[in-house]
């Protein structure tokens, strides 16, 4: 499997990008190490439940390094166009080169993406066919794991027993502030606008319409066709075993538009 890195230079995209690192490292050291490992270590929670938190956590920064990292699309300068595909290539007024259509020229990375979404500064990467299923995952992971962590802040004072080997006044004293205001506030940011995101994402992939082109007003006879949301998924994440869907270790292969969509799985 061959991953090849595709970053982009552009200092407001890092300042960005790092707040979203941060956002994730504090809720993988910091409430664990508050809440979830030492009632784990006094019986009140399962086993079960510290590894999922750290698989979501991990499949998170995972997903947000692929999508940050990888291709989006990019055009060649020098693209090969096969002379049975020349009718749906055009000229892009901006770089003077030759683009598929659907393609989108970046103003922010300088050049031309296929099928372009739109350019996410939260990712310092465009969103395009190559990254759009790495970006998708993304969203989805980002939900788990805000939504977990809001649900063991709630647990910590309206559920889970007192915790016998801790102070319980001295940790009020030094950690309410951060583990009941900041935490959950940022849950509840990151999980309302993760899962706006996400649900406005589904939607542009099952009407096949990308965001610029509905922000450009296209009408969705000119590219939308009707589809099962499985074909359109399948399309998307290239490929149609739906269990690879939700992994972000691996390659994208495009599927032939020709197959009819049969589930595997």
């Amino acid at each position: 499997m061959k991953l090849r890195l595709h970053f982009v230079v552009d200092p407001m995209g890092w300042l960005c990008i790092s707040m979203v690192f941060g956002i994730w490292l504090y809720n993988t050291l910091f409430i664990p190490k508050l809440v979830l490992l030492p009632h784990y270590d006094e019986g009140h929670i399962p086993w079960a439940l510290v590894v999922c938190y750290y698989i979501a956590s991990a499949l998170c920064v995972v997903a947000l390094f692929r999508a940050s990292t990888a291709d989006p699309g990019r055009l060649p300068l020098d693209p090969h166009i096969p002379h049975s595909e020349r009718e749906h290539w055009e000229l892009c007024n901006k770089c003077n080169l030759m683009r598929p259509k659907r393609s989108h020229h970046c103003s922010r990375c300088g050049h031309c993406v296929r099928r372009m979404d739109h350019h996410c500064p939260w990712i310092n990467n465009c969103v395009g066919e190559d990254n759009h299923w790495l970006f998708l995952q993304l969203c989805f992971y980002a939900q788990v794991l805000s939504f977990f962590t809001l649900v063991l802040d709630f647990c910590q004072y309206y559920y889970f027993q007192p915790l016998t080997r801790l102070d319980q006044e001295r940790f009020t004293t030094r950690h309410e502030l951060a583990l009941l205001r900041v935490s959950a506030v940022m849950g509840v940011v990151m999980f309302g606008g993760m899962s706006s995101l996400f649900y406005s994402q589904m939607a542009g992939i099952l009407s096949d319409m990308t965001t610029i082109e509905k922000m450009s007003q296209f009408s969705s006879e000119t590219y939308g066709t009707k589809r099962s949301w499985q074909w359109a998924l399948a399309e998307v994440c290239g490929t149609r075993w739906k269990l690879l869907w939700l992994l972000p270790l691996r390659s994208r292969q495009p599927l032939q538009a020709g197959h009819h969509y049969r589930s595997h799985v």
